[in-house]
C-alpha cells in the first residue's frame, strides 16, 4: 500500500503548496495528490493556482515523492494534446515519479471556455476520445485524429519519457469504470465502495487503485469539524452535485444545510489516530491500494507530524 498527502490549491497559495509538497516528502508520505481546478470549491477557500506550473516546482524541489494529479479533465478547459505534453514533460522532470489521473470533468472548472458542459454521457465519450489521443500522441511520431467530439491534426510530442505516465481514471459507476479498465492503467475513486473495485477488475484492471480519504486533524475534535465545515462542507453534497454547479457561490448555497454532524459522519475528525485508522481501513478492505488522505483540518504542519509520528506505521500496517 502507498500512501499520499493531498495538497488544497483551493485552500492555499502555490508557494505554501510547494512548501507542504517538500514537508509531505520529508515526513514519509509515498505520494502527493494535486486537484487540477480553475475554482475553488467555495469562496472562503480563497485559492486555485495552476496545478502544472506548481508541479513542476515540486518536481525539481523533491526527490523521492511520487506526483499525481487528482484529477485533471482532458477534453474541455483543455485539449488532450496540450495534457499529453504537459504530462510527458513532467514525468521527464520529475525522473518518473508522476501519475496523470483523469477524470470526465466538473462544470465548476469546463464551464469557462464558454462551451457550455456535456450530459454525463458525453462526457464519456469525450474522456474516451482524449485518452486514445494522449495514447497515441505517447507512442511518438506525427499524429492525427479524427473523433466525434475531439480532432487531432498532425501532432508530435517531441520530448517524451521513456517510460509513459501512468494513467488512473476517476470512477463512480459502470460507465467511468469501463473507461478505466479499458484505456487507463489504474482507477481513481473518492468512496470505500469494493463494487467499483470488483468492476474494475473483473473488466481486466490491473493497476493500482487510488482513493481520497476525508480526514481534519487537530488538537481538538471541535476545531476539526469547524474547519472542515468552514472549508470543505461541499463534500457532503455527493457527486451529482459536485459534478453539476458551475461557481463557488453554488456550492455555498447547495452546502448551506450541511451540519457539523453531517462532516463528523463523512470525516475522520480530531486527534485520535484510531478514528483515522478506520476510515482508512474502509477504503484498504474495499480494495484500494493507493490512499490520499485529504486533510481539511485547520494545521497542516500539525498533521504532517502527526502523520510522521503517529500515524504512518499504523496505516502502512494495514496493508
Amino acid at each position: 500500500m502507498r500512501i499520499g498527502y493531498k495538497l488544497s490549491t483551493e485552500g492555499f497559495g502555490p508557494k505554501e503548496i510547494i512548501r507542504q509538497a517538500v514537508r509531505a516528502e520529508q515526513v514519509g508520505f509515498d505520494f502527493v495528490e494535486m486537484s487540477d481546478h480553475y475554482h475553488p470549491w467555495l469562496d472562503v477557500q480563497g485559492h486555485s493556482s495552476f496545478t502544472w506550473t506548481v508541479f513542476g516546482a515540486i518536481a525539481v524541489q523533491t526527490d523521492r515523492v511520487g506526483l499525481a494529479t487528482g484529477v485533471t479533465c482532458p477534453t474541455m478547459r483543455y485539449h488532450p494534446a496540450i495534457i499529453a505534453q504537459a504530462a510527458a514533460t513532467l514525468a521527464i522532470i520529475s525522473g518518473g515519479r508522476f501519475t496523470l489521473g483523469v477524470g470526465a470533468g466538473e462544470r465548476l472548472n469546463e464551464h469557462v471556455v464558454g462551451q457550455g458542459f456535456p450530459s454525463a454521457r458525453g462526457r464519456h465519450e469525450r474522456l474516451r476520445e482524449a485518452l486514445e489521443i494522449i495514447r497515441l500522441l505517447w507512442s511518438g511520431g506525427y499524429q492525427s485524429y479524427e473523433g466525434k467530439h475531439l480532432q487531432l491534426e498532425d501532432a508530435r510530442v517531441f520530448d517524451l519519457p521513456e517510460q509513459a505516465p501512468v494513467i488512473a481514471v476517476a470512477a463512480s459507476g459502470p460507465a467511468s469504470v469501463a473507461i478505466a479498465a479499458e484505456l487507463g492503467d489504474g482507477l481513481f475513486a473518492t468512496e470505500p465502495e469494493p463494487d467499483l473495485v470488483q468492476a474494475y477488475q473483473r473488466g481486466g484492471g490491473t493497476g493500482p487503485r487510488y482513493a481520497e480519504v476525508p480526514v481534519a486533524w487537530a488538537t481538538d475534535e471541535q476545531q476539526a469539524v469547524q474547519a472542515a465545515w468552514e472549508t470543505s462542507r461541499w463534500a457532503v453534497t455527493g457527486w451529482k452535485v459536485m459534478s453539476e454547479l458551475p461557481n463557488p457561490v453554488n456550492f455555498d448555497a447547495a452546502s448551506g444545510t450541511v451540519t457539523e454532524d453531517d462532516i463528523r459522519q463523512q470525516f475522520a475528525v480530531g486527534p485520535d489516530p484510531e478514528t483515522h485508522v478506520q476510515a482508512v481501513r474502509k477504503f484498504v478492505d474495499a480494495g484500494f491500494d493507493h490512499l490520499v488522505l485529504q486533510n481539511a483540518g485547520p494545521d497542516p504542519d500539525g498533521f504532517l507530524d502527526f502523520f510522521r509520528d503517529t500515524l504512518a506505521d499504523r496505516l502502512r500496517a494495514l496493508s
